[in-house]
């Protein structure tokens, strides 16, 4: 799919929405390149029976040692139902804990088990190089203006 001629002068120049194609739309082309690399990872992951969601939860997990159900979903940006049968997941194969926290005995903690922790090391390296694989269109300087870019989309 070649990009049309009028986007390739400026991005000034606003297109009517009568006039637009998807591949002059951001979130198009987003969601490509976002299967792109998501099937790329997803056949990495097969091989340790994981999903994405759950990488990400074991990595949010890591960065915040104890934090609560509803930070991590907030954190991984779902609901909070979503988040009990993630973490069954995980603790169903000795990757992470709740631990009933002390002040508030309603709420737990979550932590990486020592099995979480030593996984989580050889899963952060193989998504390090799925993301080099899907991108390697691009060099360096591309890549990081890339996640700059998607970056402060997100957090704006």
């Amino acid at each position: 799919m070649g990009r049309s001629a009028r986007t390739t002068d400026t991005a000034a120049t606003a297109v009517s929405g009568a006039d637009v194609v998807l591949e002059d739309l951001i979130g198009y082309a987003l969601r490509r390149a976002q299967l792109k690399l998501f099937q790329n990872f997803i056949g990495r992951l097969a091989a340790h029976d994981l999903r994405p969601a759950q990488f990400s939860a074991l990595a949010v997990i890591e960065q915040n040692p104890g934090l609560m159900q509803a930070d991590l979903a907030r954190s991984l940006a779902i609901e909070p139902p979503q988040v009990v049968p993630l973490l069954n997941k995980l603790e169903e194969r000795a990757l992470a804990v709740r631990v009933r926290c002390k002040p508030d005995k309603r709420s737990y903690g979550i932590f990486l088990s020592k099995a979480g922790e030593v996984l989580l090391k050889e899963l952060k390296q193989i998504a390090s190089d799925s993301d080099r694989e899907a991108t390697a269109a691009l060099n360096d300087e591309e890549r990081e203006q890339l996640l700059r870019l998607l970056t402060k989309i997100y957090q704006a």
